[in-house]
């Protein structure tokens, strides 16, 4: 018998998501199917590139940046809310082994979905779906439902020595 564990990825440092896509390749490289469903951001980056490598893995965005700067648009909730219905389905079906909810708690943060709505989706889960949540600031209620929490905490980063991202490397 198997059971799908929630995993939450949080914290101020970075590396959560990068994490997420290291179970992505460790749960494909055994034969499972994975979902990435990554909220808030829209562009292509090197992670990314990893579905055209791998045909068990499947990434789909529902945002319009990958980061918030402009002022909030209606459409940035709108695309939350598709985003997690679509993997709502997917969790439901059974069809993947591993569905990841990147950076979903930052559309929580920016109140695009309620965390209501969110464990109303973990709680719907297929029992065998592992499910992966990404992003900063997580509310103490997905804490306490995650089966696994992980806090990735900036100790020293170069970015604050002025260093640009390295492709490859850095999102």
């Amino acid at each position: 018998m198997t059971q799908g564990f929630i995993h939450l990825y949080t914290g101020n440092g970075k590396g959560k998501t990068t994490a997420a896509f290291g179970m992505a390749l460790r749960a494909a490289m055994t034969g499972r199917k994975v979902f990435i469903g990554q909220f808030v951001k829209s562009m292509k980056y090197s992670e990314t590139k990893i579905e055209h490598l791998l045909k068990n893995i499947q990434i789909k965005q529902f945002g319009r940046g990958c980061y918030i700067k402009e002022k909030i648009e209606p459409i940035d909730i709108e695309m939350t809310i598709n985003g997690l219905n679509e993997c709502d389905r997917l969790m439901q079906s059974g069809d993947y082994d591993l569905v990841i909810l990147d950076e979903i708690l930052i559309a929580l943060y920016f109140k695009f979905i309620t965390v209501a709505e969110v464990l109303k989706v973990l709680d719907n889960k297929h029992p065998d779906t592992e499910v992966i949540l990404t992003g900063r600031y997580a509310p103490q209620e997905l804490i306490d439902r995650a089966d696994l929490v992980t806090e990735m905490k900036e100790i020293k980063h170069y970015y604050t020595q002025g260093v640009l991202s390295r492709e490859g490397f850095d999102c």
